[in-house]
């Protein structure tokens, strides 16, 4: 199969660890008689050097024109630094979620257990943990109007939901718990928010469709603490931007690092894989960044893109086995015990594949 994919390492760590996932990539195209045309380009801090768009139109261009994207991360510290800067990296990821139409976030959790001990959770409460939250990525309070009045002194931010946004966004979420345990939660505020209320509608107009679902719905104050208490009592879980954002951050800590999980953000025009960890500038160059989350990512586009289960599965197989003989980068690594760079785990998934 010829596989078309768009290649935007963006900012910090974001080349490093995207490095790795081409090597991993690559080995599987040799190994299973694929054929990767790889097509680079410029996102977030990286492009407003350059042309002063966190996302330039070339850019999008060439996303559109691919079968799939390939992300590495966005952000540099001297735009966080700086609450006057009018352009900003993370727009171009807002503004990529959009002109793409990348309107569901799907973030996986799961345990590997080779490492339930470096979970700040206690071992009995997240073994077996496998749970997918669906967020809503293109509407929400992150779109809506906000401003200032009263001369600056007030300020306000607008969640404003369409139904037709709610619905496509359930209707994937739906069909995942279909191929999986048939257990669907809505997280919402449907006590306090209007917003909240119609996802609500929209969600229980539509579980005729899905009889074979079990559906819950759960405040998302209530989904923050259970998070904590019983992960692995949850399945699949739908909700809004704002507090899709929020619990799928503290739900990735579940498994002991965010350089472990990956994501894929499904739209309209493409889908585009990504490890959820951040730029991590703090680690550009000094090879201690976690490659696993993007390779895993890498395995998710194979499967999610193009049906190619076998090479996302490899690749799964192999992220284990290195897991389990201890070749990891040093936020994984136990206390005393050897830790490897980013290039060298990649080398070593290599090493595996190739055997």
């Amino acid at each position: 199969m010829d596989l078309k994919i768009a290649l935007l390492a963006g900012d910090g760590i974001g080349p490093d660890v995207i490095e790795q996932a081409v090597k991993i990539s690559n080995v599987i195209a040799d190994k299973f008689n694929h054929i990767i045309e790889w097509k680079p380009a410029l996102t977030g801090a990286a492009a407003i050097d350059a042309v002063g768009d966190p996302y330039p139109d070339e850019t999008h261009q060439v996303c559109l024109a691919a079968d799939a994207v390939l992300f590495g991360a966005i952000g540099h510290p001297r735009f966080d630094n700086d609450p006057s800067a009018k352009v900003r990296p993370e727009q171009g990821l807002l503004k990529m979620r959009k002109k793409l139409g990348l309107f569901a976030n799907v973030r996986p959790t799961f345990t590997f257990p080779s490492l339930l001990d470096k979970s700040p959770l206690k071992k009995e409460r997240i073994e077996g943990t496998d749970l997918i939250f669906l967020r809503e990525l293109t509407g929400g309070i992150y779109f809506g109007e906000r401003g200032r009045k009263h001369n600056g002194n007030t300020a306000f931010d607008t969640c404003t939901y369409s139904r037709i946004e709610i619905e496509r966004l359930a209707i994937k979420g739906f069909e995942l718990a279909m191929n999986r345990s048939k257990k669907l939660c809505c997280v919402d505020k449907a006590n306090v928010l209007e917003s909240s209320r119609l996802w609500r509608e929209t969600v229980q107009e539509l579980e005729k469709d899905y009889p074979e679902v079990e559906v819950s719905y759960e405040f998302v104050d209530a989904v923050a603490m259970r998070l904590v208490q019983w992960p692995n009592s949850y399945d699949v879980l739908i909700t809004e931007n704002l507090f899709g954002d929020i619990l799928t951050d503290e739900a990735s800590v579940i498994s002991g690092s965010m350089g472990l999980m990956p994501s894929a953000s499904i739209g309209t025009e493409n889908a585009l894989y990504e490890p959820i960890h951040g730029s991590f500038p703090q680690a550009v160059g000094l090879g201690i960044a976690n490659p696993l989350a993007t390779i895993l990512s890498a395995a998710m586009m194979f499967e999610m893109s193009f049906g190619l289960n076998e090479e996302g599965a490899a690749i799964r197989r192999v992220v284990n086995e290195s897991l389990l003989e201890g070749k990891v980068t040093e936020d994984l690594a136990k206390k005393g015990d050897k830790f490897y760079s980013t290039s060298e785990v990649g080398d070593y998934l290599v090493k595996l594949l190739k055997e």
